[in-house]
């Protein structure tokens, strides 16, 4: 199989383009990591060192994560395709010497940032959530571990001002275990969490993760999911990813909507009216299809809340931008829904991104992109979405970028 060469991309000069004349900061609020291939056999304990996920050939001929000793059925490909002519684009079948620095080196993902003109970014995990539903718990909870003290003290110390990276919240390894791990890795400067798309427990659960959100709130820090990934309650409907270990576009195009039964039985369940000042984010999700959700949540909360048994003390629509956020790629529709101006909520809880390096990234071009997407957008707003809640979200200092 012939691999496809990487493009020679060099970095231009951004200081008088569009975003730059309306002082915006461009911030990615989804990029993703390929970890290193050593990361676990660096950082397991010795009684658990043969046991520790590593790179492996696949049937293909290229590598990729084995979790459990198995061989991979997909190897690198869609996951590393930055950097690759988009006519390139394949599933599978790269090896880990072909991926760029920037997917595992906190100091290449900088250069590779200052490339695309992004002042700031936040790294979401790439193989690490599939320590979720490992068969070995104490594997699984050393791997967590593991991740996360690299993506803390070596990716995002490349430069913590410009880098959040997200630890890995173990709550598939009971709320007490995640909640240690959460107060040990703030000592660290974890300003976010990775938490299951798919957990076995739903959030709305009335008990089971109480202590979880009030230690996230009282550290300050914010919650993230990425579609449905992660955990094992994925949608038994999704037969190419349960069956055959596969990427489909019908499942990418699907796990857009993944966010609408998770944020709003978080809301009806009153998760954020015990909680106010917690954050929860659900990346690459967009926001286009969210003011028709809002409305609904809306009408429903005003002709059926006298016989349910939570009663919201505020409207659904005051939780979003408050409690509830997403990210977007190149979402359109949803930026042109801000510019009408009639649904406010949306300026405040969406934020751009990259997702570098994964095959829909807009990397190199994020700042052509976002560009064209605020045109004719209140400089207010655009500011927003490309900028300011991103940066109030996820702890970046703007003034310091």
């Amino acid at each position: 199989m012939n691999k496809p060469a990487q493009i020679t991309i060099e970095r231009r000069d951004h200081s008088d383009d569009a975003l730059a004349r309306l002082g915006i900061k461009l911030i990615s609020a989804d990029n993703h990591v390929n970890e290193p291939r050593d990361l676990f056999l660096k950082r397991f304990p010795k009684h658990l060192r043969d046991k520790a996920p590593r790179v492996v050939e696949g049937a293909d001929g290229g590598e990729g994560w084995s979790l459990a000793g198995e061989v991979p059925k997909r190897t690198y490909g869609l996951e590393a395709m930055a950097g690759y002519d988009p006519k390139d684009y394949r599933m599978s079948g790269l090896r880990f010497a072909d991926l760029r620095p920037g997917n595992y080196d906190g100091h290449a993902y900088l250069e590779d940032m200052a490339i695309d003109g992004v002042a700031a970014s936040v790294a979401y995990p790439g193989f690490g959530p599939a320590l979720f539903v490992h068969p070995d718990k104490e594997v699984a909870a050393a791997g967590i571990r593991a991740y996360n003290d690299w993506i803390l003290d070596e990716f995002q110390a490349a430069d913590p001002k410009r880098i959040c990276g997200l630890a890995l919240a173990p709550l598939e390894l009971g709320v007490d275990f995640a909640v240690e791990e959460l107060e040990r890795v703030a000592k660290k400067g974890c300003r976010a969490m990775y938490i299951p798309g798919s957990p076995s427990v739903p959030y709305n659960h009335p008990a089971h993760y109480e202590r979880f959100w009030a230690a996230a709130q009282d550290h300050d820090i914010t919650l993230s999911m990425h579609r449905n990934h992660g955990g094992p309650g994925t949608d038994k409907t999704e037969w190419d990813r349960l069956d055959q270990d596969r990427v489909s576009i019908g499942g990418i195009v699907t796990r857009y909507f993944t966010a609408v039964p998770r944020f709003t039985y978080m809301i009806f369940s009153g998760v954020f009216e015990r909680y106010p000042k917690l954050r929860v984010v659900n990346a690459e999700v967009d926001c286009g299809w969210v003011p028709f959700w809002v409305q609904t949540m809306v009408h429903h909360w005003k002709i059926q809340s006298s016989w349910f048994d939570v009663k919201l003390k505020r409207s659904p629509e005051e939780y979003i931008g408050r409690n509830i956020f997403t990210t977007n790629v190149d979402d359109y529709c949803g930026y042109q829904l801000i510019k009408t101006g009639l649904f406010p909520y949306l300026a405040e809880m969406t934020m751009f991104s990259s997702d570098y390096p994964h095959s829909a990234t807009i990397w190199p071009r994020s700042r052509e992109v976002a560009a064209k997407m605020v045109e004719g957008m209140a400089v207010a707003d655009a500011r927003k979405a490309l900028s300011e809640n991103a940066a109030r979200v996820f702890g970046f200092d703007l003034a310091a970028l």
